[in-house]
């Protein structure tokens, strides 16, 4: 893949690194969110295209989103002519290549965040194809659109299959030409320790899959080790497979986007967890605190971005954490998940394994139950978390996990743009509605399938801060209604369709609407014998 030599050993400049990936290359990224993201690659590779007009034509492949938004991760690669293909599991943090998506002037699948993290361990073993029930009912289901998000990708790289006379779906691997990862530490034989990072991630199946496909393996690291002094167990990329090392600069290598060290998220120390502040009292804690009440004791948790982050200082709050495990999918069991861009991290973590282990945990029934978020749902239990007319965010791990939690709580307030609440004696008051729906006829995307929940006998529940819905064969049956709010002008005049519903449905618990924790650790089911 070579276009320039690169004779002094391994230890490279960034710009000797770029200078070996070729035109029209595939290449492979590490990184979840702000976390683990080679900036110092992504940089060079972005000054390398604007200033020499190559590398051009990139194919680029990466299971989570990354970046912040703005201008770092992703956001690198959203120019026209550097890339010409993506292969995704999520967009929404790189604005930049999502909007050249959505021009038609790239080549885009959406494909699920952990299909694309086994397909780099099939890629390495030379399988033809990975094969997984999951994405079945979705967006990325060939019946539907088969993961493409425009109309100029036409390739079919998603196949429906029969196996022992049940559904699958064959998602396409494809050889790996540059792998771009990172580390803490690099010796000089090129083996890769990862001591001060938050995740692991993908980072070895990666490099494995680019060794094996006749490619090269590039990796940004904080500093360098002299040749046999890094202890082995420690060493997650073997030097065998590495075949430039690039020492980033400091500003180029924060543990995250948001934080340049916390030795918690490494796990290096454990730190006290009594100094947490509640969270205030608005719409988000009030689909929280609800959001609570489905943990039982001894459940294993997935927390999604946003809004269901606000479960876990609920679960703080009300001195639940000792009682259930609290994970993240890039790899987190355990401890407590940290939000915004440090999403995908967490503090005195019990294990941080690879990305891959962690979706063969849920791809295989291994999480209890799991809190995403709601953007648009509609009457037949069906979710969209990834495409909004032009504006495409990316299906990331959400289906992964909702197609196989033992039950699955979304969390959302019920209407958005503008909306404003507040609570007086324990009654919900709407005091500015939003100005969008998010109870439709019909969703655009379909991120989570309801046909496939109810056929699958999933306990599916829709949370937001004036009502809750549940899943049934019927439909989206409303089941609970918030103090203060009435039916027919708070709820029903803001759907677009009418649910089926009790007569009249139940009331939110009240404790949910007082300013003191809600206490209800002495619940069933968290009494202990």
């Amino acid at each position: 893949m070579a276009q320039t030599n690169v004779t002094k050993g391994k230890i490279v400049s960034a710009q000797e690194a770029v200078n070996q990936i070729q035109d029209g290359a595939t290449i492979a990224f590490g990184g979840f969110v702000a976390t683990g993201i080679p900036e110092e690659i992504f940089e060079a590779i972005e000054t390398a295209f604007v200033n020499e007009n190559r590398p051009r034509d990139l194919t680029i492949m990466y299971a989570a989103g990354q970046g912040d938004s703005d201008k770092r991760g992703l956001n690198h690669f959203g120019h026209e002519g550097l890339v010409k293909r993506v292969i995704g599991g999520h967009w929404g943090l790189a604005p930049n290549l999502a909007k050249l998506a959505m021009e038609n002037k790239v080549i885009g699948y959406n494909l699920p965040q952990g299909i694309i993290s086994h397909m780099y361990r099939d890629i390495a073993a030379h399988k033809p194809r990975t094969v997984s029930h999951v994405g079945l009912g979705t967006f990325v289901d060939p019946r539907d659109a088969g993961g493409k998000i425009n109309d100029i990708t036409t390739e079919e790289i998603v196949e429906l299959v029969e196996i022992d006379g049940k559904e699958y779906l064959s998602y396409k691997t494809l050889p790996i030409n540059v792998g771009i990862l990172r580390g803490t530490t690099a010796d000089e034989n090129g083996n890769i320790s990862c001591e001060k990072e938050a995740l692991t991630l993908e980072s070895l199946e990666i490099a494995t899959a680019a060794h094996n496909s006749g490619g090269i393996v590039i990796v940004a690291v904080e500093r360098i080790a002299q040749s046999g002094t890094l202890n082995p167990k420690q060493v997650k990329i073997p030097g065998v497979l590495v075949d430039y090392v690039v020492v980033s600069k400091p500003e180029n290598h924060w543990q995250t986007f948001a934080v340049e060290y916390n030795p918690s998220f490494s796990g290096e120390v454990r730190v006290p967890m009594n100094t947490l502040s509640p969270m205030e009292m608005t719409e988000r804690k009030i689909v929280a605190r609800r959001a609570a009440f489905e943990l039982q004791q001894g459940d294993i948790v997935n927390l999604g971005i946003g809004m269901a982050e606000g479960v876990a200082p609920v679960a703080f709050e009300e001195r639940l954490l000792e009682r259930i495990t609290l994970t993240a999918e890039p790899g987190v069991i355990g401890g407590l998940p940290a939000g915004g861009l440090n999403f995908g991290t967490a503090t005195n973590t019990q294990a941080i394994i690879g990305q891959p282990a962690q979706f063969d945990f849920y791809h295989g029934g291994g999480l209890d139950i799991a809190f995403l978020g709601l953007a648009q749902a509609d009457s037949l239990g069906n979710l969209n978390v990834s495409k909004f007319g032009p504006r495409l965010a990316g299906a990331g791990g959400f289906i992964d996990i909702t197609q196989n939690a033992k039950r699955v709580i979304f969390m959302g307030t019920f209407t958005t743009g503008g909306l404003k609440v507040s609570i007086n004696q324990g009654r919900l008051s709407i005091d500015q509605e939003g100005k969008f729906i998010k109870f439709l006829t019909h969703v655009e995307h379909v991120t989570f399938s309801g046909k496939y929940a109810r056929k699958n006998g999933q306990k599916v529940l829709y949370i937001t801060e004036r009502c809750v819905f549940e899943l049934t064969q019927q439909g989206m049956e409303l089941i609970e209604v918030a103090p203060g709010i009435d039916i027919e002008t708070d709820i029903l005049a803001h759907m677009e369709f009418k649910p089926t519903m009790e007569t009249p449905p139940r009331l939110m618990d009240p404790r949910i609407f007082q300013l003191e924790p809600m206490e209800i650790r002495h619940d069933h089911p968290y009494q202990t014998a």
